[in-house]
């Protein structure tokens, strides 16, 4: 198994290998040489809530996939895995997020969330595509890889 993550370039978009162990030594682009944002490493999913909503997802330059969840929702628990996958398999480019509907009415409000899970795709905060229901990996991997993320597998 590769150890690696693939950081996209803020600067120039260049898709940068960088070795897992190496991550803190302030890697710089190959192509253009400027500083890789790492801040912008995810490898599992983070939460997101009505208050971080903007700046976690609608603010954040790049692919984002948003689980709009609840605890009691089976089928919900039955994807929680395959969104672990999916962020440590698209580290560095594609951003996993999600939110507990139940504790977050706002936000699945205001995007018009009725049934769950629900996984809305956005790019550069513009909201691109929505899934619905328990999806195996690799429908959600093929709706990723449509909208132009890149594995690090």
């Amino acid at each position: 198994m590769d150890e690696s993550i693939i950081v996209l370039c803020s600067n120039c978009g260049a898709k940068n290998r960088i070795p897992k162990d190496r991550i803190n030594d302030r890697p710089k682009c190959g192509a253009c040489h400027m500083p890789l944002n790492i801040m912008s490493f995810y490898d599992r999913p983070v939460v997101v809530t009505d208050t971080n909503f903007k700046q976690e997802v609608l603010d954040y330059a790049g692919l984002v996939i948003v689980d709009f969840w609840a605890p009691w929702c089976a089928p919900c628990r039955m994807v929680a895995p395959v969104l672990e996958r999916i962020a440590s398999e698209y580290a560095g480019t594609v951003k996993v997020a999600k939110l507990n509907v139940d504790e977050n009415p706002i936000t699945a409000s205001s995007y018009g969330i009725r049934s769950i899970p629900s996984l809305l795709i956005f790019r550069d905060g513009k909201h691109v595509d929505t899934l619905v229901g328990a999806m195996p990996y690799e429908q959600i991997k093929s709706r990723i890889d449509y909208h132009g993320a890149y594995s690090s597998n």
